[in-house]
């Protein structure tokens, strides 16, 4: 009997698609974070703005919440009771916060110069010309 046909016993068979994906989620996870830890933090955040830097130790707060999460689901705690729940929503508001700033550095900006120029450009003025062959007569005096 070899070792995978000793595991696939102590679990139902039902499952083994759901474990095997979680193993590899964790191997992407273990990745990553090997990846992260290979460079120095203060090297990192040197060269990223303000603004990258706070979605960095946002998504590294998260990770960090969300992989407690998971470790209390594994040890029988009901983590939707625990106080990571609460400070996991904190994170996400503060998430939502830093994308709202990021959506208004995307929007575009009303450039008001080239909007006078569009505007004054698409309507009609008479000029000299046209004044001359255009004019109506004027009312209560009679044409000669």
């Amino acid at each position: 009997m070899s070792e995978d046909d000793s595991n696939m016993e102590e679990y139902p068979t039902e499952i083994h698609d759901y474990l095997a994906a979680f193993e590899k989620s964790l191997g992407s996870v273990d990745e990553m974070l090997k990846t992260m830890m290979s460079v120095s933090r203060s090297e990192l955040l040197q060269k990223l703005d303000p603004l990258e830097q706070a979605k960095l130790d946002l998504v590294s707060v998260y990770t960090l919440n969300s992989l407690f999460w998971v470790y209390l689901a594994t040890q029988g705690i009901n983590p939707k009771e625990h106080p990571v729940k609460q400070e996991l929503e904190r994170i996400r508001t503060y998430m939502n916060k830093v994308k709202e700033i990021t959506d208004k550095k995307k929007a575009s900006k009303l450039d008001k110069g080239a909007a006078s120029r569009f505007v004054k450009n698409a309507l009609w003025e008479p000029n000299a010309e046209n004044e001359q062959t255009s004019k109506t007569p004027a009312k209560g005096k009679k044409r000669q």
